[in-house]
């Protein structure tokens, strides 16, 4: 039996039937308590995976309130529980995101945060009632999972299509695999697959010459984040980063208060030395952010830092030997040069002398053949597939 089959197997006292099934009743999330549910129904579906990591209950409950979160400054977002009789089977999160569709220009809304036990029934009611939100706000798409944005991410998109067995880490999405069948039986086909790539840090001494030679003939200078000047280099990355994903699918120009917020975000858990800066001259051209894999201690703290997670998290996170290559980009005149090799080398350079063993590179879409051909050459193995799906609404 799929993990989380059995939260609504039992029929639950009050419940009512017809012809002996217990009836599938989505609502809308309407109070602090539904909103509890919502936040831990994962802990249910997730009951019998051994790789599954518990996210932070408070980054969650603070990313879906619009009064800390900038998201919501652009976005509606409307949270559905599924309910069988008294037991809560499933969740979904219907996502209006204002900034993509005049990016974009297309009516599309997202579903996200879709969590379900392994019952197409539970799988229908809750997408239709996504759908129906979202086509009544005048959407002609529906696509995801995306949790939140591309920007504002609790957990990557999508569903895994494979690389089950191995966990997921920091800030990447972890999903059984019969969500494939819920979604595709529901008629949602492929929009696009995201990579996640792992590079053994023992294949850096084959690249040290290339990267000299690339430093040298473009004049690359390459330095970390200065603590001291943090406000001014986190106005870089911005400025970098949206110019360097700006042609990327689902990119959305992150605002203000958005970078000021991830910044405040990862300020106490970056490590300096894992965030590189690339200037050609005097010219910023690139950034790259690795993070500690801090799903090795998360996942022994059961979503709770206070008042024992604390403790618990600080001791495992001794143990942490993997990293995750978060983003890496480069402003599109200074592509095709090597200059993301060289971003690599350097942070393979400098997590070797942490210790580091290895990492994840994602997430990586499935057509940036630039990306995957330089992590490939490198030795990088794609071993995990993640993809978003959609799904046109009726008219």
């Amino acid at each position: 039996m799929m993990a989380g089959d059995s939260a609504g197997g039992d029929m639950p006292a009050g419940s009512s039937t017809r012809g002996g099934v217990v009836a599938v009743v989505v609502r809308p999330v309407a109070s602090r308590t539904d909103r509890d549910r919502f936040i831990r129904l994962p802990w249910r579906i997730y009951a019998n995976d051994p790789v599954w990591v518990p996210p932070l209950i408070s980054e969650v409950r603070a990313a879906l309130d619009p009064a800390r979160h900038p998201f919501h400054e652009h976005a509606e977002v409307a949270l559905f529980l599924a309910w069988r009789g008294d037991a809560v089977v499933g969740r979904i999160a219907a996502i209006l995101n204002h900034a993509h569709i005049a990016f974009h220009e297309e009516k599309a809304g997202f579903f996200g945060l879709f969590e379900s036990i392994n019952d197409p029934i539970v799988a229908h009611e809750l997408l239709r009632a996504a759908g129906k939100w979202l086509h009544e706000r005048g959407m002609q798409i529906m696509r995801g999972p995306m949790n939140l944005s591309t920007n504002d991410e609790l957990a990557s998109p999508g569903v895994l299509i494979d690389g089950f067995d191995a966990p997921p880490v920091v800030l990447m999405a972890h999903t059984p695999a019969y969500y494939v069948s819920l979604l595709e039986s529901e008629g949602f086909t492929k929009a696009k697959d995201l990579l996640a790539y792992w590079l053994d840090n023992a294949v850096q001494g084959r690249f040290a010459s290339f990267a000299e030679r690339v430093r040298e003939r473009h004049d690359v200078r390459i330095r970390h984040l200065d603590m001291g000047r943090f406000e001014a280099d986190v106005a870089l990355v911005q400025r970098i980063y949206n110019a360097a994903w700006e042609k990327n699918w689902g990119f959305v120009p992150m605002t203000e208060a958005e970078i000021r917020h991830m910044a405040k975000s990862f300020r106490p858990i970056v490590v300096p030395e894992y965030v590189l800066l690339a200037f050609v001259g005097d010219v910023p051209v690139g950034f790259s952010l690795l993070l500690p894999d801090y799903n090795v201690a998360l996942r022994h703290v059961n979503g709770r830092m206070f008042p024992f997670g604390v403790v618990r998290f600080l001791w495992h996170r001794r143990r942490i030997r993997t990293v995750r290559m978060l983003t890496l980009g480069l402003i599109p005149e200074y592509r095709n040069r090597g200059l993301d090799a060289l971003l690599i080398h350097s942070q393979i350079l400098t997590s070797l002398g942490k210790g580091v063993t290895g990492g994840e590179c994602s997430w990586i879409l499935e057509d940036n053949w630039e990306m995957r051909r330089g992590l490939e050459r490198m030795g990088a193995k794609a071993y995990k597939t993640y993809r978003v799906y959609e799904k046109a609404l009726p008219d």
